[in-house]
C-alpha cells in the first residue's frame, strides 16, 4: 500500500513534493540499499526476521531517495511516526537507533578552534561517528553549522582569553538564543559556566549556568584517567550505556556544586555526577547547550556513543 504522507516535508525539512510511505510488502534490494544506506552492505539489512521491511520514502526531492529505518538491533525495522524522522545522514550502527538516512545529509559539524583544546581529536571523533567536520574559527561557519563543538584544555583563564580573541563567546550565545545545539568539552564546559577560581585568580566565563569552577578536593590531583559517572533518568549522552561504563578524565578544577535553582517554567538541566575525592559535575545536558568534563573523543566506544547520542538526539 502507498499513501500521501504531506505532513511528513515539514518534519523532514527538505524541498520535497511528493512523499510516499511504502509499507508491508516491500523488500529493498540490494542495489537500493547500496545507493540509500551508509556503509553497511545492502544483502544484511533488506529483511528483518525473514519479513518484509517498512521504510519511509521521499520521491520527487533533490535529495531522493531518502530511506530511514530504526531497527535496534539489525536489518529495518516498521518506518518511525514522522515526528521522528530525521534528516541527519550518519552510519547506520546497530544498537545505536538504527536510523539511516540518505548519505548526502551528513550533520555539518563546526569545531571551534580558538588556540585550545585537542581539536584534531575531536575532528576524527566526529567523523568516526558519521559527521562532516570542519576546524575553524569563522563566526559565520560556527554560527551556521548544524552543531558546535567548544573544546578546551588547560587554564580556565587561557581558554576564555582565546574565545574572547575570535568572538567565542558572542558566536555560543547567538547559536543558542537560535536553539543551535552547542557541545563544550572539558575546559569547554568549564567556561559554560559563571567564574573560573584557579590559584588566586578569578576569571569570567560564559555565563550560560550559575556556578563556580574551582580546584577539586582530592588527595591526587590532576584527576587523569577512567572513571565512572552517574547520569540520570532520561539522559540522552548516555543512551544504551551501562552504569560502569569508564569515561576518560584530565583535571584538577571542576564544578563541585549544581547552583542552578529549579525553575517552575523551564525544563530543569540533566545533570552527570562523578567522584574523585568529592562529587563534581561530569556532564550537562540543557536543550541546546550540552557538555561533559571528561573527553568522549578519547573516552574509545563509550566516547563515540556520547558523541553519536548528541548528533543523533541533540543535533538531530
Amino acid at each position: 500500500m502507498v499513501r500521501r504522507c504531506p505532513d511528513l516535508v515539514g518534519a523532514l525539512d527538505l524541498d520535497t513534493e511528493v512523499v510516499e510511505a511504502v509499507g508491508g510488502v516491500r523488500v529493498l534490494d540490494e542495489h537500493e540499499l547500496e545507493r540509500g544506506l551508509v556503509g553497511v552492505p545492502g544483502p544484511a539489512l533488506g529483511r528483518t526476521a525473514g519479513r518484509p521491511a517498512d521504510v519511509v520514502k521521499v520521491t520527487e526531492s533533490r535529495t531522493a531517495p531518502y530511506l530511514v529505518s530504526r531497527g535496534p538491533g539489525g536489518g529495518l525495522a516498521p518506518a518511525p511516526p514522522v515526528t521522528e524522522v530525521t534528516r541527519s545522514g550518519r552510519p547506520w550502527i546497530p544498537g545505536h537507533g538504527g536510523r539511516c538516512v540518505y548519505p548526502g545529509l551528513v550533520s555539518r559539524i563546526v569545531v571551534l578552534d580558538y588556540g585550545s583544546g585537542n581539536l584534531r581529536s575531536a575532528e576524527r571523533a566526529l567523523r568516526r561517528v558519521g559527521a562532516d567536520v570542519t576546524v575553524t574559527a569563522d563566526a559565520d561557519a560556527a554560527v551556521e553549522a548544524d552543531g558546535l563543538v567548544v573544546p578546551g584544555v588547560g587554564a580556565f583563564a587561557a581558554c576564555m582569553a582565546g574565545l574572547t580573541s575570535v568572538g567565542g563567546r558572542r558566536i555560543i550565545e547567538r547559536r543558542l538564543a537560535g536553539g543551535r545545539p552547542v557541545l563544550g568539552i572539558c575546559v569547554g564546559m568549564q567556561i559554560m559556566f559563571d567564574l573560573g577560581v584557579e590559584w588566586g585568580d578569578r576569571t569570567e566565563g560564559c555565563g550560560q549556568w550559575p556556578g563556580t569552577v574551582e580546584r577539586l578536593k582530592a588527595d591526587v590531583l590532576p584527576h587523569m584517567g577512567w572513571n565512572t559517572v552517574r547520569a540520570p533518568r532520561g539522559s540522552t549522552l548516555f543512551a544504551g550505556l551501562d552504569a560502569d561504563t569508564r569515561f576518560y578524565f584530565v583535571h584538577s578544577f571542576g564544578v563541585r556544586r549544581w547552583e542552578m535553582e529549579v525553575s517552575t517554567v523551564m525544563r530543569p538541566p540533566l545533570v552527570t555526577w562523578a567522584h574523585h575525592g568529592e562529587d563534581f559535575v561530569a556532564a550537562v545536558e540543557n536543550g541546546a547547550l550540552s557538555a561533559t568534563q571528561f573527553h568522549p573523543e578519547k573516552s574509545g566506544d563509550a566516547g563515540a556513543t556520547v558523541l553519536q547520542n548528541w548528533l543523533r538526539d541533540v543535533v538531530g
